[in-house]
């Protein structure tokens, strides 16, 4: 059978700006979807996980058929309707597990490369069940482009969420949007660089099939809903939290160790001390903690080990391998079987996991 003769094509310049755009709003939105979930109830954060899935896994999906729409090539071609539902529902799930894995999982160094791996796999699925639903044109792939494509996409992930995830402040969900964007775009355009196409006589339908026109109207009906979502969180940046009772509002400070074990904490940017009598709840996060007090959350550059040895000494217990509690501020203690949570005094500070492990530790101390 003779060789088929591959098409010449070319992209439109504006359109691909615009999914370069799409793609870096939508990495913003879905990553600042879900900032400060451990402040929030169950039933929010998984509202919240499930709309940044949709912001994240259907950002990868406009992206890559903004790019498309862009696609010049010399015969005209459809694509699959089915299919195409398919690619985005694909990456939409596959970044919601993602998601559950970081905000319902201890978050470990391994678990948020894990969840970095899981999106660069989805992008990966997401682009080539896309293109499968080409109709009347088939694509032909090289090693090259899949292979590069591969790396870029894993790789470029697994960074932009060690740095979103890592340390959770603003400046670092602006830097794993951009890493997310970079790799979104990376893995079209490294792909498609790699691609061949070939026109074929009749379509192959699996399902109805839809046209450039149709296909635009549907991207640009989700865009819509994407920028929207993007103005949405971006106020949050811009109004300015509750100010914390005791802080004075003239200027800001930076407030000196009293005598004692004091834990060093940062709160808008200035270093501040905190006493362990005035702490809760201490949780890890990535390589550094979360202190919670009555009234406030700090950062702290302590990892959990280091905080359980500091403060083991001053009277804290460990109920969870992520988890340091000050018995003095637990309300109630729930037990579920051989496993429990810590209810405290202040409904600011979330609940406390109390692990199979540490029951009995946990069940002495609170009783002593």
């Amino acid at each position: 059978m003779a060789l088929m003769e591959a098409l010449t094509y070319s992209h439109n310049a504006w359109l691909v700006t615009m999914s370069i755009v799409i793609a870096l709003v939508a990495g913003f939105t879905g990553l600042s979807l879900t900032r400060n979930l451990s402040e929030k109830s169950l039933q929010q954060r998984k509202v919240s996980v499930a709309m940044a899935a949709v912001a994240l896994g259907g950002g990868i999906w406009s992206m890559h058929f903004v790019a498309m729409l862009g696609l010049q090539m010399p015969i005209l071609f459809y694509y699959d309707a089915a299919i195409t539902l398919v690619s985005a529902l694909t990456a939409i799930l596959i970044v919601g597990g993602a998601l559950i894995l970081l905000h319902f999982v201890d978050r470990t160094p391994q678990v948020i490369l894990a969840a970095g791996a899981i999106v660069g796999a989805g992008i990966l699925a997401m682009h080539y069940i896309g293109m499968a639903g080409l109709e009347l044109c088939r694509a032909i792939y090289t090693p090259f482009g899949l292979i590069a494509s591969s790396i870029v996409a894993i790789g470029l992930c697994c960074f932009a969420f060690w740095v979103a995830y890592g340390h959770r402040s603003d400046r670092n969900i602006v830097l794993g949007t951009l890493c997310f964007g970079g790799a979104v775009c990376a893995v079209h355009f490294l792909a498609m660089s790699g691609t061949n196409f070939v026109a074929i006589p009749q379509a192959d339908e699996f399902g109805p099939t839809i046209s450039n026109e149709f296909l635009a109207l549907g991207v640009i009906m989700f865009s819509f809903v994407i920028f929207g979502a993007f103005l949405l969180v971006s106020t949050t940046y811009l109004v300015p939290g509750p100010t914390p009772k005791h802080e004075v509002e003239t200027a800001p400070f930076v407030e000196v160790p009293r005598p004692g074990l004091q834990i060093p904490c940062e709160r808008d940017g200035s270093k501040v001390f905190v006493a362990p009598g005035e702490v809760a709840l201490v949780r890890a996060d990535g390589h550094y903690t979360q202190i919670y007090t009555d009234d406030e959350r700090f950062f702290c550059v302590w990892p959990i080990t280091e905080a359980t040895k500091r403060l083991t000494p001053a009277g804290f217990m460990k109920s969870h391998r992520s988890y340091l509690i000050n018995p003095g501020k637990v309300a109630r203690f729930e037990r579920t079987k051989d496993k429990g949570s810590l209810i405290f005094g202040s409904d600011y500070v979330p609940k406390a996991p109390v692990s199979r492990s540490n029951l009995k530790d946990v069940e002495q101390g609170l009783s002593a």
